[in-house]
């Protein structure tokens, strides 16, 4: 019987904890991307002092090899998650330091993948990186979990949304990235250049204000083309080093985050090591680039690139990166937007917009005012007209109609936060989840302002029957001095001897403080995705003239709509703990009737006048 030495003992046992840990790493890895066709270092076994080999992209579509050091393991920068440190070197980057674009450059020692470079020291004299192990990456989930409603508090429902608004509201996504500290060392992500192609320099400050403080670089650069039919006859293969895209709009106006191929198994890859937003599942295009040039900067050089042509979709954007799907088709939103000219003649801009409840809203804003400024005068008077249509994947669909005026860019924002505000509250309903089949906007400028303001108001008579008609002239005078007259009849309401009601005459706005008045709410809440799109398909436009007859009659207000003139049994019925689902609002001044009259202005002003039904 031969006994093993200590000496030969342990170096058997390290043999076979690696054994063991290269298993584990195996089963772990075959639960999300399934076993790996590259070799793998686990980041257990990665040393100091071990020197490798990374991979990016800096001229072309060329892979080329930088030299790598490890310096280190910063363990459990944030729970159960490490970060190898290593210094880089080679093809300049002693010179640019790490360079936004690199994020996702996979690294090799002997050959076996460790992880992708995704983090730098802020104001760094060196090129000294942080990797992103591959087996945090490669434990991405890959399964896309079925759709649903958004759970979680939306902004208030109104009929128009600023992008500030959105921004405020969700604080958590745009704002400053949060870093990684270990003992005092503070690693950021590597900042993603996000490419904007065809966008106003009005569109793009916006883009910096909210894109730049999230560790985005947004900056413009020409590239944008026609959105083109997926699939392609071959959609392009992606490599292990490869500049990747992710498409946030493409087509006459294109938004593309730039980052780098780190780890290709079949149709799926990894790329990033870090998060774009981490909203989990996602639907964003994907597809190839080719790098045009690497700029260096003193605060942090980037790399620009000419987008590829479609290659498939990002599906998952998590902590450790982001997980692609190639030749998958993404869900997108196809916008079309006619801007009529003075001869009558269209000017088409055709986009595909990512499909997500937060960024599809902001994405569309961004577009539409740039496609506005460009195209019409972004100084002094400006018009627009409105009509367009939002088709859903249900059957079911918004028109948008209405007409906006103003100096500076406010018709243009007025324009682009109604569509926002449309898209925003079916995108975050909270009933079923909504299909954007696809958004048709006709848009039709003149350089004028085209206000009206209400001046009088007259009824051939004050005293009525029920039943009765009443001639109502309206008198408005226009900006620049014009005076016009529209006349309307109304039906005087069925009520009893000797009673009143009151007729109110006014534009949008004050048509809705005058109800939140009445109702003693702030906020219409749907109770149905139904109710919801007939909210939306009756949003009140500012080139109307409203009227509203109001009496003394008992009502409720539930979930958004008035009940008027109820009986007291079906009062009852309806304010019932049992059947209310939240607490209605009774009513002592119910509206009988709303009537509304399109004039070619934005209307404002109100009156109002009280008619007596004859005893």
């Amino acid at each position: 019987m031969t006994t093993a030495c200590p000496g030969q003992t342990r170096p058997a046992l390290r043999r076979l904890r690696i054994l063991l840990s290269a298993l584990i790493l195996v089963f772990t890895f075959g639960q999300g991307l399934g076993q790996p066709t590259t070799l793998i270092l686990p980041v257990e076994q990665v040393k100091a002092g071990m020197k490798g080999k990374g991979k990016s992209v800096f001229q072309g579509g060329r892979v080329e090899n930088f030299d790598v050091e490890i310096l280190g393991v910063l363990e459990n920068v944030q729970p159960k998650k490490n970060v190898i440190l290593a210094r880089l070197s080679g093809m300049g980057l002693e010179n640019t330091g790490i360079i936004q674009g690199m994020s996702g450059s996979p690294v090799y020692i002997d050959g076996k993948l460790i992880g992708a470079v995704a983090y730098s020291f802020p104001f760094a004299k060196e090129p000294i990186a942080g990797i992103t192990p591959i087996g945090e990456m490669l434990a991405i989930p890959g399964q896309q979990p079925a759709a649903k409603p958004q759970a979680g508090e939306s902004l208030p429902f109104r009929s128009f949304l600023s992008v500030e608004d959105l921004v405020s509201h969700y604080k958590g996504i745009f704002s400053s990235r949060e870093p990684l500290v270990s003992q005092g060392r503070m690693l950021m992500p590597i900042g993603v250049p996000l490419q904007f192609s065809g966008f106003s320099s009005a569109a793009m400050d916006r883009a910096r204000s909210i894109f730049g403080r999230m560790g985005f670089l947004p900056f413009a650069s020409g590239g944008a083309g026609r959105a083109q039919t997926f699939p392609p006859a071959s959609p392009p293969s992606l490599r292990e080093g490869d500049p990747v895209a992710v498409e946030l709009v493409r087509g006459d106006l294109s938004v593309a985050a730039l980052g780098t191929v780190t780890y290709v198994d079949g149709n799926k890859i990894l790329a990033f090591g870090h998060p774009l937003y981490n909203l989990g599942a996602v639907d964003y295009g994907m597809s190839g680039a080719s790098i045009l040039a690497v700029v260096p900067s003193l605060e942090s050089s980037f790399k620009m690139a000419a987008l590829g042509a479609r290659a498939g979709r990002f599906s998952q954007d998590r902590t450790a990166g982001a997980l692609g799907e190639i030749g998958v088709e993404p869900r997108l939103i196809p916008v079309t937007v006619r801007l009529m000219e003075a001869s009558g003649k269209p000017k088409e801009f055709k986009l595909e917009v990512t499909n997500d409840r937060i960024l599809s809203p902001l994405l569309l804003n961004l577009s539409l005012s740039s496609l506005l400024q460009a195209e019409e005068r972004s100084i002094g008077n400006l018009s627009v007209v409105l009509d367009g249509n939002v088709y859903l994947d249900n059957g079911a669909g918004i028109h948008l109609e209405d007409l906006f005026s103003g100096n500076l860019d406010t018709a243009v924002s007025s324009l682009s936060g109604l569509v926002m505000a449309v898209v925003y509250y079916l995108a975050n309903n909270e009933f079923e989840e909504v299909g954007f089949h696809r958004l048709d906007l006709t848009i039709r400028a003149v350089e004028e302002a085209k206000f009206a303001a209400l001046e009088r108001v007259w009824l051939d008579k004050y005293e009525v029957s029920g039943g009765e008609r009443i001639e109502v002239k309206i008198f408005y005078r226009t900006f620049g001095g014009r005076s016009y007259q529209e006349t309307v009849e109304i039906e005087a309401p069925p009520l009893p001897a000797g009673s009143e009601f009151q007729l109110i005459v006014g534009d949008a706005g004050s048509m809705h403080q005058i109800e939140m008045a009445q109702y003693r709410s702030q906020d219409f809440v749907p109770r149905s995705l139904g109710q919801l799109i007939r909210l939306l398909n009756n949003l009140r436009k500012n080139n109307r003239i409203y009227f509203k007859i109001l009496a003394s009659k008992p009502g409720l207000f539930v979930r958004g709509e008035e009940m008027p003139n109820l009986p007291p049994s079906m009062k009852s019925m309806f304010a019932s703990p049992r059947a209310a689902a939240t607490s209605p609002t009774e009513l002592t001044r119910s509206t009988l009737r709303e009537y509304q009259m399109p004039i070619p202005y934005v209307f404002r002003g109100i009156t109002s006048l009280v008619v007596k039904i004859k005893n």
